[in-house]
């Protein structure tokens, strides 16, 4: 049995479309997440310091970017892995999503008062303990948020593959 190879242009057209996106995960000193307060979202309103990558951009680097136009915070790294993310598309995004959530330490409470949002972006940001975020949150955002600070005090990262763009 013999194959025939599509053009790559053509093959490019048969295959899955995704965005990709990167973020950096912070909690306090007491290991309670940091999240941010979307204002143009209220499928995902609280949400970790991150966005979707640019053209030409390595994760890292949108996971930096990011995080220092959203919260004014510097991250440096290495980079820490603690979580890849993947959900399929839905009527809100026709596209599949690929993520990385990197490690971005704990913060002190100095730290977490100098945090400068975004205004465009985030309206407030929060540290609670992980039962004070589950009725904040989307149940699949609460889920995303719970594998990932056990991937932090493990230190095993995870694959949260249902993190889809359909309602709740």
């Amino acid at each position: 049995m013999s194959r025939t190879w599509l053009p790559t242009e053509q093959y490019a057209e048969t295959v899955m479309k995704a965005t990709g996106f990167a973020c950096v995960f912070f909690t306090d000193e007491h290991d309670r997440p940091l999240q941010l307060r979307a204002v143009y979202s209220t499928t995902h309103p609280w949400q970790m310091a991150g966005g979707t990558m640019d053209p030409g951009e390595r994760p890292w680097q949108t996971a930096v970017r990011e995080c220092r136009e959203e919260t004014g915070i510097d991250v440096s790294g290495p980079p820490r892995l603690l979580a890849a993310v993947f959900g399929q598309p839905g009527q809100e995004w026709p596209f599949s999503t690929m993520g990385l959530i990197f490690d971005g330490g704990r913060l002190t409470d100095t730290q977490i008062r100098g945090i400068v949002l975004d205004p465009d972006e985030h309206d407030d940001a929060r540290v609670l303990s992980l039962q004070e975020w589950e009725s904040l949150m989307p149940a699949r955002d609460f889920a995303r948020l719970e594998a990932v600070l056990e991937a932090r005090l493990t230190g095993t990262a995870t694959y949260f593959g249902t993190w889809d763009w359909e309602q709740d």
